[in-house]
């Protein structure tokens, strides 16, 4: 599985995650499986779509 960022927040925001997890119900209202995530490297929010991998040689 790999994930595609749809959208960046930064962690240090006074609402904290609440603008990622707004996003991410937006998406998910609109039939996107998005979920919200940490990445600790960035200090960011990160709302994300898992894909599957296309396999070689089939």
């Amino acid at each position: 599985m790999r994930r595609v960022v749809l959208e960046r927040f930064p962690a240090g925001s006074p609402r904290g995650s609440w603008p990622a997890e707004e996003y991410a119900a937006q998406r998910l209202r609109e039939g996107v499986p998005a979920e919200v995530v940490m990445d600790l490297d960035s200090d960011a929010f990160l709302v994300v779509v898992r894909q599957r991998e296309a396999r070689s040689g089939r």
